[in-house]
């Protein structure tokens, strides 16, 4: 048995449009409450839609890194909890996950909001919430996605899974899924679009990323006068020798940029890899005249999909080792590297039926092919592919001034939002409703 064609989508998308706002308005509110509010309201609006519902417990501690890594200090270690939804199909057809997160930033500075954050105000064509694009609006797609599909003809043939999942904090719930067995033909990651295109782009391609930082120790000069400057010639100045590491990554980047290369990505920027030196500091601002007793480098490395994580990071430590050994100081003392958080690159191709799919209904929706936008480092579409070999795309509607870069009123756009309701609704049933 064959699920609703796209028409009939369609026409059910455009009959609950009302339903498919107080949706996520209502996820707006219940995030007053916290994510537990947030996770209970996706359980009973999946349930309703006429899936089986399970909770699924985890501590993000306790799941295997795989193609990843992360500082410990960075990861959550209390235990926190995954919303489940199964449509089973009637059988034959093409199983599909989406996932998305409920997880927002903490809740600060609200006061500066214009708009109240957990009402779900709608003006000018916006609406507005804390986490509504980072990512209610994800949550609230996939449930109304699912019940328009159900209300427009009944099950496709393949499984429907939504998953609502921690993900802010290295929590890694959709990891978490994946290492107890849960598996499908495809993946979707439902999340509205940072770079301004919204429903325009599909996420394909994710570059990886590796966040490290270099500690190295100095030696005062002999003598106890405070003022240290007459003296800095017979101290060893840990700044000094954070510039022969730098000047070493430098060179590492220039070389890397010319010899790694990948077509998207050169398309796009001129450039397929980069390592930039993002953070330095030592010493005691209000102590101009002493020597540092160390002097920390923070850096990160993005890189394209055909590298892999490992070999990233054996050439950054390469390029440090070749700055140590020309040092006599940090060939005796030699820096300590610290590595925070690495993640790897995956993508798929746009002939790939899934993407192909997706686009179809893309097009059809919003009157235009959608483009690729390859710039999207880090991206949670890696985890399916990187975790379980699950080809994954990532689309959502137009979203802006979000609570994570220090913004107030974040916002998505209304109807970017319905019409990304009605491309997963389509994804469903031109992906899974072939029997």
């Amino acid at each position: 048995m064959a699920g609703p064609d796209l028409d009939t989508i369609l026409a059910a998308a455009a009959a609950r449009r009302d339903q498919s706002l107080a949706t996520l308005r209502g996820l707006i509110a219940a995030g007053r409450d916290g994510e537990a509010a947030v996770q209970a309201l996706v359980a009973a609006s999946a349930t309703a839609a006429g899936a089986v519902v399970e909770t699924v417990a985890y501590r993000p501690d306790d799941v295997p890194m795989v193609e990843e890594f992360a500082d410990t200090g960075a990861i959550d270690t209390g235990e926190r909890s995954c919303v489940v939804a199964r449509l089973k199909g009637t059988g034959g057809g093409r199983s599909l996950i989406f996932f998305a997160h409920p997880d927002s930033e903490p809740v600060t500075s609200a006061d500066r909001w214009r708009h109240d954050p957990f009402a779900g105000e709608i003006a000018d064509g916006r609406i507005h919430g804390w986490g509504v694009a980072d990512d209610l609006a994800g949550v609230a797609i996939m449930v109304e996605a699912l019940a328009i599909v159900t209300a427009a003809g009944g099950r496709p043939a393949g499984d429907v899974i939504l998953v609502s999942t921690p993900s802010k904090r290295h929590a890694r719930g959709v990891s978490a899924l994946m290492h107890q067995g849960l598996t499908a033909d495809a993946a979707v990651y439902l999340h509205p679009a940072e770079s301004g295109a919204g429903m325009g782009e599909i996420k394909a391609l994710a570059s990886g990323q590796v966040e490290f930082r270099v500690i190295v120790e100095g030696k005062a000069p002999p003598t106890t006068e405070p003022l240290q400057t007459g003296f800095a010639h017979l101290a060893e100045n840990p700044i000094d020798k954070i510039m022969l590491i730098a000047a070493a990554l430098q060179r590492l980047d220039v070389e890397r940029a010319a010899r790694v290369h990948h077509p998207a990505l050169h398309g796009e920027v001129g450039r397929s890899t980069n390592l930039m030196l993002s953070d330095i500091s030592a010493g005691d601002p209000d102590r101009l005249a002493r020597v540092p007793a160390t002097c920390r480098l923070g850096a990160a490395l993005s890189f394209p999909p055909g590298e892999k994580l490992s070999a990233v990071v054996a050439e950054i430590e390469a390029a440090i080792a070749g700055a140590v050994a020309g040092d006599a100081w940090l060939t005796a003392h030699p820096p300590r590297i610290v590595w925070h958080s690495g993640t790897s690159a995956a993508e798929i191709a746009p002939a790939h039926p899934l993407f192909q799919v997706a686009a179809e209904a893309v097009a059809r929706i919003t009157g235009k092919p959608p483009i690729v936008n390859p710039m999207h480092t880090g991206s949670d579409i890696r985890n399916p592919i990187v975790q379980r070999g699950i080809p994954t795309i990532g689309l959502g509607p137009l979203c802006g001034d979000l609570s994570q870069n220090g913004s107030v009123d974040e916002w998505v756009d209304v109807e970017d939002y319905l019409r990304a309701v009605a491309v997963a609704a389509g994804i469903i049933a031109g992906w899974c409703g072939e029997g």
